[in-house]
């Protein structure tokens, strides 16, 4: 997949076949990162990817897979949702688990009856079966096929992690079965050299053991994506389309722009577009989590993904391919699973360090064990042991294993981080600062009162003050003309209309002036309020914006306006608190109004931040950064966004703004604020995982190595541990699917179904 990031880069991402531990993932970054004009290089190894930024121009893909073939690995790269060839990765992950099922099932096949021989000698049981699997060309026969035709691939990545002066797993199981193998076959073939022992069967059991951990590893792989598997699913295989006046249907991924599709009752709808003719309702829960149905219209738009309820329509295509909205959810999840949290520095560094490390200990244990007992037999196989359980796969995949499930988690459930920092980023944060408009409230003012004084009944003072506000785009104006016009008045055309902003509006309706707007805008124009006054105070402490309104010098009444507080947006606050953040609120509305928001929510008052100027939203989260505070930062419309990138963690509403969804590090599909909170549970649960993985990784290590340098491991127990070591790392990592980030949150029925169930189960 690439994608343009500036003027001068790109970026592509490449599938990485062959790797085996985080000493490979580091190869091959280094061999990425030496090629004139590469900027960047990372290399996921759970998700067998690498990102590499580089200049346009100054090197190209072909000389990028040259660069990992001299390293010993192959490179596809890795493309678009919508485009021909998206199945690469997952056809590439399947041929490497089928490659390791041919390895393994040869090793366990001729393995068995060494293990076997193993055994009968250990219990002392004679015959015939016994002497023939203990003859040593016997074994020879049975173990040369798995130590060169099984293990290979360990001699082969060996071979390219010397050449380049660096050292991995393979390195480690190549030099310690081939140590048992070729003293095996010494002792065999010079007998007058008096060698005591044969070790066939631990060379054999050996690559078996680890062949297994490999395959087993590589299952698991593929199961953690399952989420990335189950956004794509939603995605329809074809579109039925009008060319040449007939309907013909094809390939989703020959839809253009502007083809007129065809969408019938129980479908999904293929791409984006606008309908265009015909009429329907869509469940769109995969996006919004609303379970209702959504009425579709000719001009309203549709989503690729979502599903038409009942009647049949027609729409004109407007994205297609990688430009849809659910393709571009598919693509923020997989760059997700692709990067690096930070914490994974940690297992990098080890890595890079561990292997010598190794090596260097293994020689140790062989010396000291030689020169103190002088027996070279169990020197032998105290080094094998220390070679075999010091092998740092599970160390490599402790990390990217996590982050994979949890971003892939946080896609079922609408939350969408944009990188693996970010998910980490989220367990961290201290402050919570929350938009008020649009985040904490709906965004959408609705007419909640009209008092008319006395002379006036409250249906003519509605259709007066509408009627004059009936030109002004102000949103509180708006909510009156619309309440007007839901209750069937007859709204007349003013004129010498006049806006005066911070003030209201001024219009001549019917032959009179009338004056809409603050107790400032009356005083000014010498009408009294005394009257208004205390109803006035009175509505504004509740929250709500009181509108004065005076005709031709006289007060008649006012109307008031208020932007509804969510559904949930108070448990959210106290989830949060209960989870020891600060909750703060951020508006540009006056301080009595926000605070009164801020009370309905349960928001301290010490934490509103009101009358805010847009360009000053940035200034409030740096203060609060400023304190020493890791600050995230909740919007959704375009003066947010500055706000959003100054945080720790920006995090959108989906429901809001293009600009804000952008400059945002999480965005959230769903309007509830409960998705804040999923988010942040989410995020502490991986990494939970991530420390669990990272213990469990280097427990195998520092308490191994030991004992195999004790010899109170032989080389198969140690074999064993290693290769169920990276089992049991990946295999907890996916335990995290089962972990539900809105449990105990009574998750209302209007979240509706998660991404990839079916509408209605």
């Amino acid at each position: 997949m690439a994608e343009r990031t500036e003027e001068a880069t790109a970026q592509v991402r490449l599938g990485i076949v062959g790797m085996t531990c985080a000493s490979c993932s580091a190869r091959v970054e280094r061999a990425l990162t030496k090629l004139p004009g590469v900027v960047t290089a990372s290399v996921n190894l759970a998700t067998d990817q690498a990102t590499v930024t580089f200049e346009t121009g100054a090197v190209d893909l072909e000389a990028m897979q040259r660069a990992v073939q001299d390293a010993g690995y192959q490179a596809h790269p890795v493309h678009e949702v919508g485009q021909a060839g998206a199945d690469t990765e997952r056809e590439a992950r399947e041929r490497e688990i089928r490659r390791q099922e041919r390895a393994f099932g040869l090793g366990a096949v001729l393995s068995v009856p060494l293990l076997a021989s193993m055994v009968l000698h250990a219990a002392g049981v004679g015959g015939t079966l016994a002497h023939l699997l203990g003859n040593g060309w016997v074994q020879l026969a049975l173990a040369t096929p798995v130590q060169f035709v099984s293990g290979w691939q360990f001699y082969k990545d060996s071979y390219h992690n010397l050449k380049s002066r660096n050292a991995n797993m393979s390195v480690l199981v190549a030099l310690g079965t081939s140590a048992a193998y070729f003293y095996s076959l010494a002792a065999l073939l010079r007998p007058d050299l008096g060698i005591p022992g044969l070790y066939f069967e631990t060379s054999a059991v050996l690559i078996t053991l680890v062949l297994l951990g490999k395959l087993l590893e590589a299952r698991a792989k593929g199961r953690t994506s399952e989420a990335i598997r189950k956004l794509m699913g939603l995605q329809p295989r074809t579109a039925r389309v009008i060319r040449a006046g007939s309907e013909q249907e094809i390939p989703i991924d020959q839809v253009q722009v502007g083809d007129r599709v065809v969408v019938r009752p129980g479908e999904r709808i293929p791409v984006d577009g606008t309908v265009v003719s015909g009429a329907s309702t869509v469940d769109e829960s995969m996006l919004t989590g609303e379970s209702l149905p959504v009425e579709k219209q000719p001009g309203d738009a549709v989503v690729g993904g979502t599903v038409n309820k009942q009647g049949t329509f027609q729409f004109e295509a407007t994205r297609v391919g990688a430009e849809t909205a659910l393709a571009q959810i598919i693509r923020v999840v997989e760059e997700a699973q692709a990067s690096k949290a930070p914490i994974q520095r940690l297992a990098d560094v080890v890595s890079n360090y561990f292997v010598p490390a190794v090596v260097g200990i293994s020689l140790v244990t062989f010396a000291v064990w030689y020169l103190t007992g002088g027996d070279f037999t169990a020197s032998l196989l105290a080094m094998t042991a220390v070679l075999v359980i010091a092998c740092p796969c599970a160390l490599g995949l402790a990390t990217p294993t996590a982050i994979m499930v949890g971003t892939g988690l946080g896609a079922e459930h609408g939350i969408l981080f944009k990188g693996g920092e970010h998910l980490e980023r989220a367990h961290e944060l201290q402050a919570l600062v929350l938009d008020k408009t649009g985040t904490i409230t709906r965004g959408e003012p609705r007419l909640t009162r009209v008092e008319a004084l006395e002379g006036w009944t409250a249906s003519d003072l509605l259709r007066v003050a509408a009627s004059a506000e009936r030109r002004s785009e102000h949103p509180l104006a708006t909510a009156v003309v619309a309440h007007a016009q839901e209750e069937g008045l007859a709204l007349s055309e003013p004129e010498g209309f006049e806006a005066l902003p911070g003030r209201g509006v001024s219009a001549q309706v019917e032959g009179r002036r009338v004056l809409v707007g603050t107790r400032r805008l009356l005083e000014d124009e010498g009408a009294a309020t005394g009257s208004l006054e205390e109803l006035r105070l009175e509505l504004e402490a509740a929250g709500q914006t009181a509108m004065l309104i005076a005709v031709d010098g006289h007060p008649a009444g006012l109307v008031a306006v208020a932007d509804t507080v969510k559904p949930g947006a108070a448990d959210a606050v106290a989830a949060l608190r209960e989870m020891g953040l600060e909750v703060w609120m951020l508006t540009g509305d006056n301080a009595r109004t926000a605070r009164a928001i801020a009370q309905q929510v349960g928001i301290d008052p010490d934490h509103v931040l009101a009358e805010v100027l847009p360009e000053q939203k940035a200034d409030q989260v740096q203060a609060l950064r400023d304190r020493g505070l890791k600050v995230g930062m909740v919007g959704d419309g375009i003066n947010d966004a500055p706000a959003l990138v100054a945080a720790d963690l920006g995090i959108a509403i989906g429901t809001g703004t293009d600009v804000a969804i952008e400059a945002a590090d999480v965005t959230l599909m769903r309007g509830e604020l409960m998705g804040i909170v999923s988010a942040i549970r989410l995020s502490r649960q991986t990494i939970r995982k991530i420390r669990q993985n990272l213990f469990w990784a280097l427990i195998y290590n520092s308490l191994g190595i030991p004992l195999a340098a004790l010899g109170l491991l032989s080389p198969i127990i140690a074999g064993a541990a290693m290769a169920f070591s990276s089992v049991s790392v990946v295999t907890n990592s996916t335990l995290l699917k089962r972990y539900d980030p809105t449990r105990a949150l009574s998750r209302p029925a209007a979240l509706g179904p998660r991404l990839g169930e079916e509408p209605g189960r």
